[in-house]
């Protein structure tokens, strides 16, 4: 699966480094990991980078039951101490919701036609939600 799903943080990217990151790593779809897919940057709401990215030859998908509630954030920009614990614990226990189980279920279809990409805003991996969501991705794979 390493080759199959990866993450990608916008932070600090416009559309065209977006673009062109995706194209470097041959991605053929982009599932969109924010609870709510809003941007201040210039094409990366919905709407606006679903069709660019559709116009670049790749799909998008937006997946909500894989993103992480507003209150649950603060604590991922934190690597250790109570607060990171919390809200790395409070976002596995929303993964085990069936409708998240559902939405890696799809990741999961999406992987066997091409590369995915998860996409969110926070560029260090280590401190976003999206991480979580790469090891259950790679957990359920290695118990099928």
């Amino acid at each position: 699966m390493g080759a199959n799903v990866v993450g990608i943080g916008y932070e600090g990217l416009d559309i065209e480094a977006l673009v062109s990151r995706l194209r470097l790593r041959n991605v053929a779809t982009v599932v969109d990991v924010r609870l709510n897919p809003i941007s201040r940057k210039r094409g990366l709401s919905k709407t606006a980078l679903r069709e660019r990215l559709i116009s670049e030859g790749i799909s998008y998908e937006h997946l909500p039951a894989l993103g992480n509630p507003r209150e649950n954030r603060e604590g991922f920009g934190e690597l250790d101490g109570a607060g990171a614990r919390e809200a790395r614990e409070k976002f596995e226990e929303l993964m085990e919701a069936p409708v998240a189980q559902a939405a890696i279920e799809r990741v999961l279809e999406l992987a066997e036609a091409g590369t995915v990409a998860l996409l969110c805003f926070e560029q260090d991996e280590t401190r976003c939600h999206r991480e979580l969501v790469l090891t259950a991705l790679r957990t359920r794979l290695v118990s099928v």
